[in-house]
């Protein structure tokens, strides 16, 4: 599922290839919005929520979509051959004389009043990319329920909007943490928002997101393109290899509801188990 900082930059890609232009196509091939036509009407911003998705259009309406796991929006110039996958899994088409923007394989896609817009995104915590952010108010939600475990508390957006499983292993590493301590035991929990936010500001450009110091910039002596993708991130993905920090053997496990696609990877060294209450 694409973290906040991915969500982010395909909103900033979406505005600047639809803002402040009028469509000159729209197509949508969900039943609820099957006879709805926009054409004619300027696209007025596109800006990311967490990891969820507006566009804005004049005369208030607002086309709310996420994409969960395998969804995306692809822009093609208006010559360009569409490649994001059959025609069958397209669910919308915004098209200005400059860009058509093709939303394929999005799970949620529905049209609202901008002025509804907190009727989908109320729910969320702070923002960690948006205007909202407060680190104070995050920590708050965060530690509203101290037994809750680390990782289980660092996914949930109603405390923070963003976070998504690979920020969630890299930030219990980065915290020394085992993923299942209670975040009300945590030390210095402060550090927990500050860490997201630092990460995520890190990577909301970037193509290829990195956590390690060695991933961002290639050097002399550590073998290319190759070592340097394989040491981008501390344990996300590195199940059986070892720690980049001690060697130990990176341990993965599910954890918490919709575990079987939400695998939590940990250094049993570097973030040792709870102990016992």
């Amino acid at each position: 599922m694409p973290e906040g900082d991915t969500v982010w930059r395909l909103a900033h890609r979406l505005h600047q290839a639809l803002a402040g232009a009028p469509l000159v196509r729209c197509d949508f091939r969900v039943p609820r919005l099957a006879t709805v036509d926009l054409t004619g009407r300027e696209v007025r911003a596109v800006v990311s929520r967490g990891k969820h998705l507006l566009t804005r259009f004049e005369g208030d309406l607002t086309l709310h979509s996420h994409l969960r796991m395998d969804g995306a929006w692809k822009i093609y110039a208006p010559t360009e051959r569409w490649r994001g996958g059959p025609a069958h899994q397209i669910r919308a088409v915004l098209g200005t004389a400059a860009h058509t923007a093709v939303g394929y394989r999005l799970p949620v896609l529905e049209l609202l009043r901008t002025a509804d817009e907190p009727r989908v995104t109320g729910h969320l915590g702070p923002d960690l990319l948006g205007p909202d952010w407060d680190p104070t108010e995050a920590l708050s939600r965060l530690l509203a329920a101290p037994d809750r475990p680390l990782g289980e508390a660092l996914l949930d957006q109603r405390n923070l909007a963003g976070i998504g499983n690979v920020y969630k292993c890299e930030l219990c590493f980065l915290l020394g943490a085992s993923p299942w301590l209670p975040i009300g035991r945590l030390t210095t929990p402060e550090r927990a928002p500050a860490l997201a936010k630092k990460l995520l500001e890190a990577n909301k450009d970037r193509p290829t997101r990195v956590t390690t110091p060695w991933g961002a910039r290639a050097r002399p002596f550590d073998g290319g393109a190759a070592v340097r993708a394989e040491r981008r991130l501390w344990v996300y993905g590195r199940a059986g290899r070892p720690c980049l920090r001690c060697g130990t053997a990176v341990r993965s496990a599910e954890q918490g509801p919709g575990t079987e696609e939400r695998v939590t990877y940990w250094c049993p060294t570097c973030q040792p188990p709870p102990p016992a209450p």
